[in-house]
């Protein structure tokens, strides 16, 4: 997919949870077109295995291979870790990127939908790091990416449970980096804001929402996947090799504002 260029990742191993659609499909891609091999790792099993066939064709080499996997359950994403270490011989990118959404403020909020969110959001990034961590220190060190959101930098209404999940996320990254630093492996968040995937669907497709999603971005439109997953090929490359215990936000400018009216656009109407 290359020709004959050496992309930012020639000779890494990645895996990629929630790698079937959205943004893990879009950095599978883009991975794989910069000269890694990857593992993909999701729960829409079709999707993911035609994800792998279609990398495979494109590459005319076994590049990807996706297996059926559930990110609460810490031996399903060990056997993904497992796959790259045997299929492709090393691990050395970790893409954190499986979740749910959910709504609803704490009073309406059903206790097994909290649950169930903490589960996949936040556990989730915690079961791929336990696992990717000793695969990483076998290869003399590595990358780990995890898609937090600027949902965890500030809150929104109604979202409780992601609002927690995703705060904790951006703080258990500073965590990982801190403790495993000095082993040469990295730890980085990347926080989207609207983007167009399956996640962000129910919303889009309600007129007046997507309406108040674009007045409210300063770039006045959703993200693309693409523009996410480029976004954790860098954390993932030797070029953020200086960067760890970040959070890197990708919203078209949303969090830039301090919540103030748009005082210039007020007076020119008057």
């Amino acid at each position: 997919m290359n020709g004959n260029r050496q992309g930012r990742l020639h000779g890494r191993v990645a895996v990629i949870t929630g790698g079937a659609s959205g943004i893990g499909a879009a950095a599978a891609r883009l991975f794989v077109g910069e000269g890694a091999r990857v593992v993909l790792g999701d729960l829409a099993q079709g999707a993911g295995e035609a994800l792998a066939q279609e990398l495979n064709g494109l590459a005319g080499a076994p590049v990807a291979r996706f297996l059926r996997s559930d990110v609460t359950q810490l031996q399903e994403v060990e056997a993904l870790v497992a796959a790259a270490e045997r299929d492709f011989g090393r691990l050395d990118i970790m893409f954190n990127n499986a979740g749910i959404g959910s709504f609803g403020d704490t009073v309406t909020l059903d206790v097994a939908q909290w649950k169930q969110v903490i589960d996949v959001d936040l556990n989730g990034v915690f079961h791929g790091c336990k696992a990717a961590i000793p695969a990483l220190r076998r290869a003399g060190g590595g990358a780990i990416v995890n898609t937090a959101s600027i949902s965890g930098i500030g809150a929104d209404y109604g979202f409780a449970a992601y609002n927690a999940a995703k705060a904790a996320v951006i703080n258990y990254t500073r965590t990982v980096a801190l403790d495993h630093a000095a082993e040469n492996i990295r730890c980085n968040a990347v926080c989207p804001g609207w983007i167009d995937t399956p996640l962000t669907e129910a919303t889009s497709g309600i007129e007046p929402l997507a309406r108040a999603w674009r007045e409210a971005i300063p770039m006045r439109r959703a993200g693309n996947p693409e523009e996410i997953a480029r976004v954790a090929l860098f954390l993932a490359s030797d070029e953020a090799s200086y960067v760890t215990g970040t959070t890197v936000v990708a919203d078209g400018g949303l969090t830039a504002s301090n919540g103030q009216p748009n005082i210039p656009a007020l007076l020119s109407g008057l």
